[in-house]
């Protein structure tokens, strides 16, 4: 349980972050024509890893039968591409669309759907790629694009530095289908029910909602019509929080990042649980009935306890990122468990878990990860998990918890012009290297940049708040004497 100070491995990019390419939205790197020349990109990089890969995608890609004449036709490609509810979704879908089909492939439109139901959707209708257009917990006036690999997984490092250099070297702009070969694009009108049904069958049949009140916060976001039918199908009487979106108020004072709205629902409504989803429903943060909010760390607690009991956990450990609370881990020790930590990031969880065997993961934040059941975070099915443990153990969510009990922490965050290397700040480096040295083994210490915007994120955990937290004050002022942003 020694201190730790992260550094970033990443190779350099121009585009890519932790999760897709993300910005303020018409301004680069988020502009119709940057999002153009990733459909484009994306199309191209498909095509490329045609003739090497062994992967079922390269083997639907080979001659297959026509029933229209008997003889034989080329595989056609097909990308799935959903969204959030920003008012920019219509914009980048359009230019992506356009993208991709410029390329000889069809495009799937199934709309504002939750990341995890384009991921399923992705494998399900055996599409060659999927697209999610969404900055996730980001206010409106940004917007993302992140790339699934048709199993659902997020593409790797290696293909989106792969499609950086495709664009930036004008690769994309030399090949150009023409006639019959260029692409179409189709809506999928319901895609919606077809997700529900997949998180419908994630919970256990034998067992019911009925006789629960439940607070559903969808941050105006892409669950919103997901979310409270689920529950509400399930037997549960919902009382639905930010389900009116209008293109602007996705996450505004409300979702994953504002817990309190649902609590002051809960609270006043009485109900015996409330969720709280981020703008693309990929992560939850849960309020019990005492109006406690149960982070992404409990919930592994809790999900890794009922599996281990059921015979269900593979690898014996649970995976996490080094963000996770030392509790964490010193719960799964008493139940004889390991934690695996990996680098911020879901997609590097789940790399780590293919990798290891290990089908449950996630993040403090939320993104939970159940790999018998999705290939990425998905809020409303980690939701239907940790219903499916209160009502079968007939336990509320604030005896659950228990099971793990958490070290104080402090996490700052620190706006930065740059993200200079941090060993190349001797200042920095000595009052980083003295808090380690004062936390020895009894607390850990993580300094990093943010993988999507411009900041410096400071973490102490140890026993005693206060004094952590002034070890945390102290590095997070040298970093805004070394790189803070400029006051406006």
């Amino acid at each position: 349980m020694a201190s730790e100070k992260m550094k970033n491995k990443q190779p350099e990019r121009r585009l890519f972050g932790t999760d897709g390419v993300r910005g303020v939205a018409n301004l680069e790197p988020m502009t119709s024509e940057m999002a153009l020349k990733l459909g484009r990109a994306l199309t191209s990089a498909l095509h490329n890893a045609a003739p090497h890969s062994e992967s079922l995608s390269a083997r639907r890609r080979s001659l297959v039968p026509s029933r229209a004449s008997g003889l034989h036709a080329r595989h056609r490609w097909k990308i799935l591409i959903g969204k959030d509810t920003r008012l920019s979704g219509y914009m980048l879908e359009t230019a992506l669309a356009s993208g991709i089909c410029s390329m000889g492939a069809d495009v799937l439109l199934v709309g504002p759907l939750p990341t995890p139901g384009v991921a399923f959707l992705t494998r399900s209708m055996r599409a060659d790629a999927g697209v999610v257009i969404s900055a996730s917990h980001n206010p409106f006036q940004d917007n993302g694009i992140k790339f699934f690999s048709h199993e659902g997984f997020k593409l790797p490092d290696e293909t989106e530095a792969q499609m950086e250099e495709m664009i930036f070297s004008g690769e994309t702009d030399r090949h150009r289908p023409t006639a019959e070969v260029i692409g179409k694009a189709f809506r999928i009108s319901d895609a919606v029910g077809r997700y529900i049904v997949f998180l419908k069958h994630a919970f256990p049949r034998h067992l019911t909602l009925e006789g629960l009140r439940i607070v559903v916060d969808c941050g105006h976001g892409a669950a919103y019509r997901v979310a409270p039918e689920v529950l509400s199908e399930l037997g549960a009487e919902v009382i639905p929080v930010g389900v009116q979106p209008d293109g602007e108020n996705i996450n505004r004072d409300c979702g994953s990042l504002y817990p309190e709205t649902a609590r002051r629902v809960l609270l006043e409504r009485k109900a015996d649980f409330a969720l709280s989803l981020d703008g693309d429903a990929d992560r939850a943060i849960f309020i019990d009935e005492t109006g406690e909010v149960v982070d992404g760390d409990h919930v592994l607690a809790i999900c890794a306890r009922e599996m281990q009991q059921k015979g269900a956990l593979k690898g014996g450990a649970v995976v996490a990122t080094v963000m996770s609370n030392l509790g964490l881990e010193l719960a799964l020790q008493a139940m004889k468990l390991k934690l695996v930590r990996t680098a911020v990031g879901d997609r590097y969880v789940v790399e780590e878990m293919l990798r290891g065997g290990f089908n449950l993961g996630g993040e403090q934040s939320g993104h939970l990860l159940f790999l018998d059941h999705n290939t990425t975070g998905d809020g409303c099915l980690t939701a239907l998990q940790v219903l499916a443990t209160m009502v079968e153990s007939g336990r509320r969510l604030s005896e659950l918890k228990k099971v793990m009990t958490r070290l104080p922490q402090v996490l700052l965050n620190v706006e930065v012009r740059e993200k200079k290397d941090m060993a190349s700040l001797p200042r920095l480096s000595a009052k980083i290297a003295a808090a380690e040295k004062e936390l020895r083994n009894r607390g850990r210490l993580l300094v990093r940049y943010s993988g999507t915007e411009l900041l410096a994120r400071v973490m102490i955990e140890g026993e005693d708040e206060g004094k952590i937290r002034q070890m945390a004050e102290e590095i997070a002022e040298e970093i805004r004497l070394a790189l803070g942003a400029a006051k406006s």
